[in-house]
């Protein structure tokens, strides 16, 4: 449905997800089509794309809607807000991959382009180049939801992460370097926000296992409040038995 709906301004959509390069591209030198029928098929698919990205929230509010009558009480108050902010996350790391790394990627790879050289970018390699941008930050900022749940399942403490965070900074780099096109700005505006979120997800994951211990103590309390009313009970019971 939100496809069908894309198709007529699948041109519009390329047109702004191209609008970075085009700022950067002198007046004279417009994108190529290489390609009998990228023309088409270009915009063709980035609306498909779209359009899934778009549909998310509802996809995995389906996925919620079936595997939620299996679950436990407390892992249903866990699931949710973990697929809410999960894809929160996602968007905001696709946001910040068009609003912050192409404007500053892409007027450095235009400056390298040596002298004589036309800089006149296909749009099938273009729409590959920011769909692979797209996807690594969107993923990239899923970090925080990962630490959580690494801390919440006891594969890890926060106190061993914490105690691993050089090779995580260095572990964010070189992911920096797997994910993104071979460029230092991408490569390093990728890791840095990595690293950044990886220390809020500590912080959550130290509040959420402060929560579950304030809840387990409360619970404790409780038995031991339900164990005194009834040992008070059987203690009148036998009073008045006597």
């Amino acid at each position: 449905m939100i496809f069908a709906c894309l198709i007529p301004f699948a041109n519009e959509v390329y047109l702004f997800v191209a609008e970075p390069l085009h700022k950067i591209l002198p007046k004279d030198q417009n994108m190529i089509a290489t390609g009998v029928i990228s023309p088409f098929l270009t915009p063709f698919k980035l609306s498909l794309v779209v359009a899934f990205y778009i549909a998310i929230p509802f996809v995995l509010y389906q996925i919620w809607g079936f595997v939620a009558p299996g679950l436990y009480k407390n892992e249903r108050n866990l699931v949710l807000p973990l697929a809410v902010s999960s894809t929160i996350l996602f968007y905001t790391g696709m946001m910040f991959a068009y609003y912050v790394v192409f404007p500053l990627v892409f007027p450095f790879l235009a400056g390298t382009t040596p002298e004589g050289i036309a800089y006149t970018p296909d749009i099938k390699e273009y729409l590959n180049f920011a769909l692979k941008l797209f996807f690594a930050f969107g993923v990239a900022f899923e970090v925080p939801i990962a630490t959580i749940l690494l801390v919440k399942t006891g594969m890890t403490t926060t106190k061993s992460l914490a105690s691993k965070r050089p090779y995580i900074i260095v572990g964010a780099f070189v992911l920096g370097m797997l994910l993104t096109p071979p460029d230092i700005i991408s490569q390093t505006l990728l890791a840095i926000p990595m690293w950044v979120l990886f220390e809020l997800g500590l912080v959550f994951a130290r509040r959420t296992k402060e929560s579950a211990e304030v809840d387990e103590d409360e619970a404790e309390m409780s038995e031991e409040e339900m164990e005194a009313e009834l040992d008070k009970i059987e203690l009148e019971e036998e009073q008045a038995e006597v």
